[in-house]
């Protein structure tokens, strides 16, 4: 049975933020890929593009989702979802970290703002 012990999980830090890959091909899953995403407080993500559905379950802190446009603040419990290629971003504009659960299917990936595909170590 494939288990990911919190200490053995790799990060990875880009954009203000801190990924924590737990559940991906790398550690046994064919089809998921789970990890948390901690946002610094007063920090404002990229938008991007992604190219498949992703889901966010907010954990900790607050923060606003925008999705294709449409923003709306997250507090803890609250959940959302990117359908594919819409373009998102996510903002903590409060003085403390804030931390979501993520969750994609595996071959999942990004467009950015300069065009170029970026698919995330955190979910390979």
């Amino acid at each position: 049975m494939p288990v990911v012990r919190s200490v053995d999980a790799q990060v990875h830090e880009i954009h203000n933020a801190r990924f924590t890959s737990m559940i991906r091909p790398g550690t046994g899953s064919a089809e998921l890929c789970v990890w948390q995403t901690e946002i610094a407080p007063d920090s404002v993500g990229v938008a991007h593009r992604i190219l498949g559905e992703e889901a966010f379950v907010l954990l900790t802190g607050e923060v606003t989702i925008t999705i294709d446009g449409e923003s709306a603040p997250l507090t803890p419990g609250d959940a959302a979802v990117a359908p594919a290629n819409s373009m998102i971003a996510i903002a903590n504009t409060t003085p403390a970290p804030a931390v979501l659960l993520v969750t994609v299917g595996v071959g999942f990936a990004a467009e950015l703002p300069d065009g170029s595909t970026f698919t995330p170590p955190w979910a390979s």
